[in-house]
C-alpha cells in the first residue's frame, strides 16, 4: 500500500524503482490524503502498471476531471509531466474507516473541517504504530497554508496527537519520530494566538506581516516565500473569531 502517489507518472516511476530496491512489490492500493496535486498526479503511474485501487478524498473527484490542467501540468516542463493522467478517486472517504490490505488494519480518518485543504485524511496503521499525516504535519520548512485554515489545522493537531503512534511520517520534512509534530504544533498555536493579538490592537490587515514575523521560524525553508501570505491569510480568518 501507498500513501500519497507524489507529483506526476515519472516521479512515480522512479520512486516505486528505488522502492523496489528494498523490496520488490506490486503496489494495489493507493491512498491519497487531499487535492494538492504534487501528492496524488504520480496515481496514474501505479494504476497502469498495477491497476492500484485508489481511496482518498472526495475533493479531488469534486474539483478535477479527466481534462484538467492542474498547477504540476501548468509549472513543468513536458518532459517532467509526460504519461501524467488524473485518474479518479474509486473510493471516496468521507467518514473514519477500516480497511484491511492483506492481513493489515489501515484507518483512514478526516479532520472532517478545512485545514491543510477543505477535506484531510491522515492514515494510520495500529500494528505498528505509524501515523502518515501528509501535509497536517510539515518539518524544517514552512508550511503552505494557501487553502487551509489556522483553526482546522489545531484541530487536525489534537486529533493525531490522541493517536497512539511512535512514528509519523509528514508530508513534507526529514523528522519521522513521535516529536515529528512538534514544529507544526507550535507555528499554528504561535500564528493565532499573534494574529489574535494583532487584532485586540487594531492592527490592520496592511500592516500586519509586519507586525507578524514568526522569527523563531526565519531559518527554516521557505520562509520568506510563504510565511507572510500565511499570517495574511490567518488575519482574514481570524479578525472576526470568538474561541468555541
Amino acid at each position: 500500500l501507498l500513501v500519497d502517489a507524489g507529483a506526476t507518472y515519472e516521479l512515480a516511476k522512479q520512486a516505486y524503482e528505488k522502492m523496489s530496491e528494498i523490496k520488490k512489490l506490486p503496489v494495489k492500493t493507493v491512498f491519497l490524503t487531499h487535492e494538492h496535486d504534487d501528492h496524488w498526479l504520480g496515481a496514474s503511474f501505479y494504476k497502469e502498471k498495477f491497476d492500484a485501487k485508489i481511496i482518498g478524498s472526495s475533493s479531488i473527484n469534486k474539483n478535477y476531471t479527466k481534462d484538467s490542467k492542474t498547477r504540476m501540468f501548468k509549472m513543468l516542463p513536458k518532459d517532467a509531466i509526460k504519461n501524467t493522467k488524473i485518474v479518479r478517486v474509486e473510493h471516496e472517504i468521507k467518514e473514519a474507516t477500516s480497511i484491511k490490505v492483506d492481513d493489515m488494519e489501515v484507518q483512514i480518518i478526516p479532520v472532517g473541517k478545512k485545514a491543510h485543504t477543505s477535506d484531510d485524511l491522515f492514515v494510520y496503521i495500529p500494528s505498528n504504530k505509524t501515523l502518515f499525516s501528509s501535509d497536517l504535519v510539515m518539518n524544517g520548512r514552512i508550511t503552505s497554508n494557501r487553502n487551509g485554515s489556522v483553526i482546522g489545522q489545531l484541530k487536525a493537531v489534537e486529533m493525531m496527537e490522541k493517536m497512539d503512534y511512535k512514528n509519523l511520517i509528514p508530508g513534507h520534512g526529514h523528522d519521522t519520530s513521535k516529536n515529528a509534530i512538534n514544529e507544526t504544533k507550535q507555528y499554528f498555536t504561535l500564528l493565532k494566538q499573534r494574529v489574535l493579538e494583532a487584532v485586540e490592537e487594531e492592527v490592520g490587515s496592511a500592516e500586519v506581516t509586519k507586525h507578524i514575523k514568526m522569527e523563531e521560524f526565519k531559518d527554516k525553508a521557505l520562509y520568506e516565500e510563504l510565511n507572510s501570505r500565511n499570517v495574511f491569510d490567518a488575519y482574514n480568518e481570524l479578525e472576526f473569531y470568538e474561541e468555541e
